[in-house]
């Protein structure tokens, strides 16, 4: 069975998650990141049972396939939007046609040590609440800063009604970054029922305390079904969403030219849910030469980096079957200074035919593979 093709929902509230589904609601910005994974069969037909969903674009969808949409809306109505099946629909119907970049990245850097996300910054341990000081970011657990964002090392700092601030300070969640191929294990499990998300640790009276107590590490490793590999000259920057929590692509990491990276692949059936739906990495993958300091931020219209980055690749497991998919940023049509392939690495049991050359998908919108065994390898070359 392959999963090749990667179709858009118009709308995604009336479906279960059969397979990884992450949701994006960006806070206090003009433009929002709806995501969703859900599995349809080739009638266009949810797997296992689920829902059946009537989108135009699934009932293409000429075998099973997975699904992974990127659209846009107003943040103003964000969290209304995804209350019923009727405004999310109306919600991704309305946003197909948003806005796209027609100018590439004029930000080029070479990578540096300095930025490179795939060293560990200190050693494991088990975390101790109330040891550490709100002030300072713990140094352990694959624990990485970010300090081009001028949190003091954090990649965003915000409570529960979504006011944030430039410091990490009493009843606010602290967001962090962990190295390549790892993430964040805390987030509170009550959530803001609006669409918000808030993760990281806890600042009280002054003191670090986890959110998640059934985690004493900070950092938990990914699948480890999935690899990047450059064969270019330049650098590229991987920009993983920091969610739960802003959703800003911030999380870096630093494929160096001629290099491999480990790539986070979330255990969709442990990891973070929000609304019963499983959650997949989400990474915007900028030009090659963009370091990830001018990369991995919120980036301003037209710019071509972070949320205007030309590609974006999504990375979950669930049922025994990891998903990895290149997919179409609706914001950027513009292609990228590099071609792309994921491709089954020895051994292993790969389903599916992914690439993007020069501008164009394997897929109609996008396209997917299923890693049954072993792993995948995302390959970047002229």
């Amino acid at each position: 069975m392959k999963f090749s093709n990667v179709v858009s929902l118009m709308a995604f509230a009336s479906l279960s998650a059969a397979a990884p589904m992450h949701i994006h609601h960006a806070h206090k910005r003009d433009v929002v990141y709806l995501t969703n994974t859900v599995i349809v069969d080739q009638n266009g037909n949810t797997v296992d049972g689920q829902a059946t969903s009537t989108s135009a674009a699934e009932q293409k969808a000429a075998a099973t396939t997975i699904v992974e949409n990127v659209s846009t809306t107003s943040s103003e109505s964000s969290a209304k939007q995804t209350s019923t099946s009727e405004e999310a629909s109306s919600s991704a119907s309305s946003t197909q046609s948003s806005t796209k970049a027609t100018s590439t990245s004029t930000s080029s850097s070479s990578s540096s040590s300095s930025s490179s996300s795939s060293s560990s910054s200190s050693s494991s341990g088990s975390f101790q609440d109330g040891t550490i000081a709100c002030s300072e970011l713990p140094s352990m657990d694959h624990v990485v800063s970010i300090d081009w964002l001028d949190y003091g090392g954090w990649a965003s700092v915000m409570n529960e009604n979504g006011d944030t601030s430039s410091e990490c300070k009493d009843g606010y969640y602290c967001s962090y970054a962990c190295e390549s191929g790892y993430s964040k294990t805390q987030w509170p499990e009550d959530q803001p029922s609006d669409g918000r998300s808030v993760g990281g640790l806890y600042c009280k009276n002054g003191y670090l305390y986890r959110s998640n107590t059934d985690e004493d590490s900070l950092c938990v490793e990914g699948k480890g079904t999935a690899s990047l590999k450059s064969e270019l000259s330049k650098n590229v920057a991987f920009c993983m969403t920091d969610y739960p929590g802003s959703e800003n692509m911030v999380i870096p990491t630093n494929l160096e030219a001629g290099s491999t990276a480990d790539l986070f692949v979330a255990d969709s059936d442990s990891y973070y849910t929000w609304l019963g739906g499983k959650t997949s990495a989400q990474y915007y993958v900028n030009n090659a030469g963009v370091s990830v300091e001018d990369g991995c931020i919120w980036g301003e219209s037209g710019s071509g980096v972070g949320n205007w980055a030309p590609l974006v690749v999504g990375a979950g497991y669930s049922g025994g079957i990891s998903y990895i998919s290149l997919i179409p940023n609706p914001n950027n049509s513009d292609a990228p200074n590099y071609s792309v392939s994921i491709e089954a690495a020895d051994g292993a049991d790969v389903d599916g035919d992914c690439s993007y050359i020069d501008g164009k998908f394997s897929g109609e919108d996008g396209c997917t593979v299923s890693v049954k065994s072993g792993s995948a390898v995302i390959k970047f070359y002229n």
